[in-house]
């Protein structure tokens, strides 16, 4: 059997896919690890590669955990990558987070907004039910603000122009943060949004399953 690492995205941990029935796939959820200093993607995805320790495993990540799944593909051989409301390369990054990196906006944020679930993170992660609304800030209290402040830096300016092989992506027709506009995605989710692996769960489950058994 096919040995899956699963990554969450940024600001969230593995009750991200609790929604999602792995059944009998052996599915290991990685565990984010702190970031050294002015650490960038690259150098943080080698030493978070040490828990990669299957040969030829297949990746899954959501949002900043398929960026980090892609870096980690440069540096150890896997089997596939399926991607979730994610982006593949800085091409399909919105403008905005690439001038907000150029300009060093997102150094700007508050932790008011990262750290507490409000209005604009529910519109933005595509949140309506008091459940998916309770969740989001259950997570956003147990997440490190360093942390969260060093992720938002990476994605702003990733300098990944690569297409990884063996990649599958699945996306959200409403997706807020990226927009599928900028997006070559192999499987649409329809009105699904950030937070989709929550609220769509049972389409993306039935897409992975399928994809693991090929």
């Amino acid at each position: 059997m096919n040995k899956i690492y699963a990554f969450s995205g940024l600001g969230v941990d593995k009750r991200v896919y609790d929604k999602i029935d792995f059944g009998t796939l052996d599915v290991e959820f990685i565990d984010w690890i702190q970031p050294l200093g002015n650490e960038n993607l690259e150098n943080y995805a080698l030493r978070i590669s040490e828990k990669v320790t299957h040969e030829n495993p297949i990746l899954i990540g959501l949002s900043f955990g398929g960026m980090l799944s892609v870096e980690i593909s440069k540096i150890i051989k896997v089997k596939k990558i399926i991607l979730i409301a994610s982006a593949k390369n800085k091409f399909e990054l919105p403008f905005a987070f690439k001038l907000s990196g150029k300009l060093k906006l997102n150094q700007l944020l508050p932790n008011s907004i990262l750290k507490h679930q409000n209005f604009i993170l529910n519109w933005l992660f595509g949140i309506e039910s008091n459940e998916e609304k309770q969740l989001l800030k259950s997570i956003l209290q147990d997440t490190d603000s360093k942390f969260l402040k060093w992720a938002i830096n990476e994605i702003v300016n990733w300098k990944n122009e690569i297409y990884p092989e063996n990649c599958i992506h699945i996306h959200g027709s409403q997706d807020r943060i990226i927009p599928i506009k900028n997006v070559k995605a192999e499987f649409v989710i329809e009105n699904g949004g950030h937070f989709m692996t929550v609220n769509k769960a049972e389409e993306i489950e039935k897409i992975i399953w399928n994809l693991i058994k090929k």
